[in-house]
């Protein structure tokens, strides 16, 4: 524990010990990639819990139910990991979080806690069916991470909790995956929209499971049941030509905003999630 000024910092390396200093009610911080800019005052607002030295908060592995990849892991260690093509749009995503000193810094737990409508990895975890690991003093729970994000800046972590981690299950990483974002310019810019799309392919060649999520289109990013199941059946060749916007725009419910209006993006969404169908066909046809 160290003082800076009027702010009080913790820094445990246990994960029991960060829990008790959480529930005391410390800001939890890891890369503070979103936390220091949304400060709006000179320094943090303390007490404030450093996550960053919990060795068992960072760095993915394999495990008998599938993949785990810790809170603090970075977006860099993310695009460096040995995964299967299923995590290609999530490795994807991760290029497109910030600059690299960002990716560097930024941690996987920090994007999902900070809940903007348009955090790059919600769309890609989303198509990966994946969970959220939350623990406090009391135990741990596990939430599908479309339940975790409630709202724009809102989350189901209570205030004694910390995700500590992301979970993968196996049956997600089968199949291959693409993500697309548009912004108003190519590098360091919030969405207007953007896309993950994972696809299974059956023993003949065409789409047993299909996963499309959007984000930066609503309030909270979403998946595409509707429009995941018409595309069962055909061939990655005709999926692009299947995406119609009457199955699309209901469960998308795209919103207003300074960066665009609600029509553009529910053009933008069908337009990224035809184009992202259409490079996976181009690979299963190599």
């Amino acid at each position: 524990m160290s003082t800076i000024g009027d702010v009080t910092f913790h820094r445990p390396h246990d994960l029991g010990e960060a829990l008790r200093v959480v529930a005391s009610g410390a800001v939890p911080a890891a890369g503070c990639t979103d936390l220091f800019p949304a400060t709006q005052r000179a320094s943090l607002s303390g007490p404030v819990l450093d996550l960053t030295a919990v060795a068992g908060l960072h760095g993915i592995t394999r495990t008998p139910e599938g993949w785990r990849i810790g809170a603090t892991t970075s977006w860099s260690a993310v695009l460096h990991a040995a995964l299967p093509p299923a995590f290609d749009a999530l490795k994807q995503a991760a290029r497109e979080v910030g600059s690299v000193q960002i990716q560097n810094a930024g941690t996987v737990g920090g994007n999902l806690c900070n809940a903007s409508p348009a955090a790059d990895g919600v769309p890609p975890l989303l198509a990966l069916d994946a969970l959220v690991e939350l623990a406090s003093t009391a135990g741990t729970r596990r939430l599908p991470l479309a339940d975790f994000l409630t709202g724009p800046r809102q989350t189901a972590r209570r205030p004694d909790e910390l995700l500590s981690a992301v979970l993968v299950p196996d049956a997600a990483g089968q199949g291959v995956s693409c993500f697309a974002k548009l912004g108003a310019r190519r590098y360091l810019v919030i969405s207007i929209a953007m896309t993950a799309v994972r696809i299974v392919l059956d023993g003949e060649g065409r789409i047993a499971t299909a996963a499309l999520a959007v984000g930066a289109c609503s309030a909270t990013a979403r998946r595409l049941a509707v429009q995941e199941a018409a595309l069962q059946g055909l061939t990655p060749g005709a999926a692009g030509a299947a995406i119609d916007p009457a199955l699309i725009l209901p469960e998308l419910a795209p919103i207003d905003d300074p960066r665009a209006d609600a029509a553009y993006r529910g053009t933008a969404a069908v337009e990224l999630l035809r184009r992202c169908l259409t490079r996976l066909a181009e690979g299963a046809a190599t």
